[in-house]
């Protein structure tokens, strides 16, 4: 599969195990097994990592997560989004800033609200067409709240745009400011 981070192609070191980790660098482990043999884990000198099915919540690992590198959260299936709400609770809630991947039955239609719930790479399917998926982080424009991905919702736009600005646009707001004054919600309003 391929594995679309921070908006690039990259190869993916980590490998999926269910057992021994001797040798590998990169180790992703099924919560399962991490709950079995977590003072193991803990001693291995790699990277690691724990898979979430989407049935496990985050606060399972909550504790562990100063010593975890990555968490995969599983799509089942397209119309399953628990893993959108363990990703916003590990970002917000716990602080985590480790990769945060989605996995499984990941659509290119749904990426860019991935990425507002904090989730920075993705398993893509073998056959997907690299640069449409790129394209869709950019498809849906303005945002109307503030999300894990740190957009600039659109009223924080409208309220940054200078007045003199707005003005010598010609538009509403030129029409308006030349009426007289104007509180700065309207003339926010007014400049959207």
């Amino acid at each position: 599969m391929a594995l679309l981070k921070d908006g690039r192609l990259v190869d993916d070191p980590w490998v999926r195990v269910d057992g021994d980790i001797a040798g590998l660098s990169h180790a992703l482990v099924p919560l399962a097994q991490w709950q079995a043999q977590r003072e193991a884990w803990l001693r291995h000198d790699g990277r690691l990592g724990v898979l979430l099915d989407s049935d496990e919540g985050p606060e399972a690992i909550a504790e562990d997560l100063p010593d975890l590198d990555l968490v995969a959260l599983t799509f089942p299936k397209f119309t399953d989004g628990r893993a959108y709400s363990a990703a916003r609770v590990l970002r917000a809630r716990y602080g985590f800033r480790g990769e945060l991947r989605a996995v499984g039955q990941v659509l290119r239609d749904q990426l860019a609200f991935m990425q507002r719930v904090g989730f920075d790479a993705y398993e893509l399917p073998d056959d997907a067409d690299v640069d449409a998926w790129r394209a869709a982080f950019v498809e849906i424009g303005p945002v109307y709240q503030p999300a894990a991905d740190r957009r600039r919702p659109a009223y924080t736009l409208r309220q940054a745009r200078p007045a003199a600005a707005a003005a010598s646009d010609g538009g509403a707001v030129g029409y308006a400011a030349a009426q007289g004054p104007m509180t700065g919600a309207v003339a926010a309003h007014w400049a959207y």
